[in-house]
Formats: C-alpha cells, sequence, structure tokens
C-alpha cells in the first residue's frame, strides 16, 4: 500500500534536514561536556552559546533569560510548581484557563492537593477567554495566571498581551505555553508582556526532547532539581549539547522562512490552494 501521509504538525513535526545536519557534530566527534575546562569542552561550550543566542532572539529577548529543558511540559511544571509550591510562601491561588494542554492541567491538580485553589475561566464558544473574566478572578493571594498562547487542538489565540496587562496591573506573575504558536505567529516575549513563556522543539522541526523557558530578567523562580551551575543554575546537570543546538537551528530557521510559512498557513491561502 501506499505510504499514508502526515497531517499531525500540531502533534509533531519531523527533525529538518538543516536541524540535523547541525546536531550531528555533537553526537559524533565533539562529544565533549561543554562545562569542561580542557578542549574537549570549547566547541560545545560555544554551540550552547550559539544556540541560546538563537532561541533569543527568535522569542525576542536577551540570551540569560533563556533556560533550556527537557520539554515544554517540563518548562510548564518548572513554572507552575515553582512559583506556587517552591517558593516558601503559602499555597496561593492561580488562574488558568479550562481548555489548557494536560501539562497545565495536571500540574494544577497536583496542585490542589498542596492547598493551592486553582480557578479555571471559562472560554467562549470560539475558545476564547475573556480577559475580563480574569480580572474579576483576581483575589489578593493571586501568584500566577497561566493562559495558552494558542490552543493545541483548535488553533485560538488567546488575548495574551490584554491579559498581561491586567496580571502586570496586579501585581501577579504571568506564563503562557507557547507550544503550538512558535512558529507559526509572531512569538516576542517581551511585546506579549509575560514573565514565562514555554517552548517545545518538536513542534518546531527540532527533535523530540528539548525545549525551552523564557524567564523574565529579574524575575524569581525556584528551582525543581539542584546540582551544578548548568543553565545559571535554573536547571543543573549537563547539557543536552546536540539537541539544544538542534532547538537553536530550528529557530533560528523559523525566524528566517517567518513571512513565508505564516502566509502558506493563513486559513484564505489555504482554501485558495486546494
Amino acid at each position: 500500500m501506499d505510504e499514508p501521509v502526515y497531517l499531525d504538525y500540531n502533534g509533531t513535526t519531523p527533525v529538518s534536514e538543516e536541524v540535523f545536519e547541525a546536531m550531528v557534530p555533537f553526537l559524533t566527534k565533539n562529544f565533549g561536556n561543554p562545562s569542561s575546562s580542557h578542549w574537549y569542552g570549547i566547541e560545545p561550550a560555544m554551540a550552547v552559546r550559539k544556540a541560546r543566542k538563537e532561541t533569543a532572539s527568535f522569542l525576542g529577548c536577551s540570551d540569560e533569560e533563556i533556560v533550556f529543558t527537557g520539554c515544554g511540559t517540563e518548562s510548564n511544571n518548572h513554572v507552575l510548581r515553582g512559583v506556587l509550591c517552591c517558593s516558601g510562601t503559602p499555597a496561593g491561588h492561580l488562574i488558568t484557563s479550562s481548555v489548557e494542554h494536560p501539562s497545565i492541567m495536571e500540574v494544577c491538580r497536583y496542585l490542589e492537593t498542596l492547598g493551592t485553589e486553582v480557578t479555571l475561566l471559562p472560554v467562549d464558544p470560539e475558545g476564547f477567554v475573556d480577559p475580563r473574566d480574569v480580572e474579576k478572578s483576581i483575589r489578593p493571594d493571586t501568584k500566577l495566571i497561566s493562559i495558552m498562547h494558542a490552543n493545541n487542538e483548535t488553533g485560538t489565540i488567546q488575548p495574551i498581551r490584554e491579559i498581561s496587562e491586567i496580571a502586570r496591573s496586579r501585581g501577579i506573575l504571568m506564563h503562557t505555553d507557547a507550544a503550538q504558536s512558535a512558529g507559526k505567529i509572531k512569538v516576542n516575549a517581551d511585546e506579549l508582556g509575560v514573565d514565562f513563556l514555554s517552548l517545545a522543539g518538536h513542534k518546531l522541526y527540532a527533535p523530540k526532547g528539548i525545549g525551552a523557558l523564557y524567564i523574565r530578567k529579574g524575575t524569581e523562580l525556584p528551582n525543581l532539581i539542584f546540582g551544578a551551575s548548568q543553565e545559571g543554575g535554573r536547571r543543573p546537570g549537563t547539557e543536552n549539547v546536540a539537541f539544544i543546538c538542534g532547538l537553536g537551528t530550528a529557530c533560528r530557521t523559523a525566524a528566517d522562512d517567518f513571512d513565508r510559512n505564516s502566509g502558506i498557513m493563513r486559513p484564505e491561502t489555504f482554501f485558495l490552494t486546494i
């Protein structure tokens, strides 16, 4: 039989040829530990720095605001658990939506067992969160608002900038899961006004098993794991250099090809071509 046609790019993308080629040297000859002070650590360390710059440029932020993680789920967990249950203060209140990814919803359920109160906001028939509902839900003990940028099932793009302005005016931290939006629409952390932003490599032609977390400079976020000084001490453990290089390359190529790719993905373009 003929090979099936793959249509689940929102689920995961293949690794692009350019990404694969960027990864190969760090799976073979440049295998050193980037934390090593000897010769074999130089190339890997330089590669990680380059990938961090590429990822930061893609998200419109500075290099030191990027932390490489294992996936988007880890990034989401780090923010929610870090803010709500690792800060050394009472559990508090979290606002999110009823249509979030399981990597948000399941963390909320866990946090509830620790005493966190969670408000799940409804969405309208088109899947939008109403910023007015966000504002009405804020309480004196609200610590975090987490609303995804683009929904993984419906594609609805939430009004993150408007919600972020509400959060900031009330001194509340704001997080968005941008796994589905990055590369499809413009994702600029500063323009969105968020304090935290999650990115998943395998939605962006990088391999599975690599992600990133944007943490606004000056924003405190307790660690989930402890160890050495990698990732500014925020995510200790020897870096996955090859996959980090893959993510950096994917971010750079997504930025370079953004106008062409986003044009192809616009609904009006799609319906004109079928």
